[in-house]
């Protein structure tokens, strides 16, 4: 009886310890991966401003051939939302909506409803750095709540998310540098 007693005030313990540094831990987060295409700024912009065309790129779009897509609206435009839905948990269901776009970025909203609920931003960002070739950055910033911040201390969200945008990346190099 007492062993099972100091077993449940250690696991009280490390629980109360976890809601403590939870409620210090950062609770915003944020990723991005840049590469250099090489390609006219112009070009680049006239391909990534359609939301559609990540579908050729993105790592997450690759997940699930048989995801299914909804669009809304004019593509290229403030407005327009793509949405998705799959079986695979590592892709969910949700939506990205074009909320701002310039020649020199795009801004993203990211809704995921499943396999959990969670409002992000997104952005592309080009640099022309020479006559025929831009910097692109893709970048991602969240936000968890307490108590599943947690998650940001335990968990390499760099690591995580920063693989597949670079993959994201090279793929768009790789059709840009192609045409």
């Amino acid at each position: 009886m007492r062993l099972l007693k100091i077993i449940g005030l250690a696991i009280l313990g490390i629980i109360v310890l976890a809601l403590i540094v939870a409620g210090i831990a950062d609770k915003e987060y944020a990723v991005s991966r840049e590469i250099t295409i090489n390609a006219p700024h112009q070009e680049v912009f006239d391909y990534v401003k359609y939301l559609k065309n990540q579908d050729e790129f993105s790592k997450w779009a690759t997940m699930d051939p048989d995801m299914r897509n909804t669009f809304t609206g004019v593509d290229g435009t403030v407005g327009f939302i793509a949405a998705w839905e799959s079986e695979n948990d590592d892709v969910g269901v949700g939506e990205q909506e074009i909320l701002s776009i310039d020649k020199n970025r795009i801004d993203y909203a990211l809704r995921f409803k499943e396999p959990f609920e969670s409002n992000d931003k997104a952005y592309l960002k080009l640099e022309a750095v020479g006559d025929n070739q831009t910097k692109v950055t893709w970048g991602f910033n969240g936000s968890m709540d307490y108590p599943m911040n947690l998650m940001l201390v335990v968990m390499d969200f760099d690591e995580m998310l920063g693989t597949d945008l670079q993959y994201g990346l090279e793929e768009l190099k790789r059709i840009m540098e192609s045409r």
